[in-house]
């Protein structure tokens, strides 16, 4: 076992800044067996990739966007609503866990004990200082390359929601489209919709408000 790792500078001192320490010299099984399920690490084809712990401001999104999500898809038994550390494995040596994901009705068949295997309908990954590049890059990338339909990348320290689509050829990148305000319609799940404006407000705005407005389409 050779998590949970204690990050140090070189005086000895606990390091309290963002990090992304990537472990190499794993095995996927070795990953399923051992990785922490209490603590974010990912899988890239024998690395572990572990991120620093998140801010109060990221939990508080997530939970936000969770529920609106999980209250909307289940209301319309459209699947179900998963939250990291929870597995998406996009191909075998390739294991992420987005802070949420929506598996559709259909894709119920490809989640298993430890992972789901394919595309989520959505994934969301809520960005912090140590994984921003990451997610808007090498993540991006993957989902793209393994056909997630829609994927949604938010950056509260900017103000920013980035939504990716697929576009209509496929060699082409994901089309993306940057939110800082107004209303965001969901593409792969018909009739959901945010008005990004709330993700930035202090505090969140209140839950059921939102959900009763979303399920009554504006």
């Amino acid at each position: 076992m050779r998590l949970p790792v204690k990050v140090v500078t070189s005086d000895g001192k606990k390091f309290w800044g963002p990090y992304l320490l990537r472990l190499t010299g794993w095995t996927e099984e070795q990953y399923f067996q051992e990785a922490p399920e209490s603590q974010f690490v990912e899988f890239e084809d024998g690395d572990l990739i572990v991120p620093s712990p998140v801010n109060v401001r990221h939990q508080q999104i997530v939970g936000f966007l969770s529920f609106l999500l999980r209250g909307y898809v289940e209301s319309r038994s459209l699947g179900e609503v998963f939250n990291g550390p929870g597995v998406v494995q996009l191909r075998p040596g390739l294991d992420y866990e987005p802070d949420i994901f929506v598996i559709a009705t259909a894709q119920q068949s490809q989640v298993s004990e430890q992972y789901f295997a394919g595309a989520p309908a959505l994934a969301v990954e809520v960005l912090s200082p140590s994984t921003r590049r990451r997610d808007l890059r090498t993540k991006a990338t993957n989902y793209r390359v393994h056909d997630v339909p829609e994927y949604w990348a938010v950056d509260p320290e900017r103000h920013i929601l980035y939504q990716h689509r697929l576009p209509e050829a496929q060699a082409d990148p994901y089309l993306i489209v940057p939110y800082t305000a107004g209303r965001l319609d969901s593409q792969s799940m018909a009739g959901f919709w945010i008005e990004v404006d709330w993700l930035w407000q202090e505090p969140l705005p209140i839950y059921l408000e939102c959900i009763e407005r979303i399920l009554r389409g504006g």
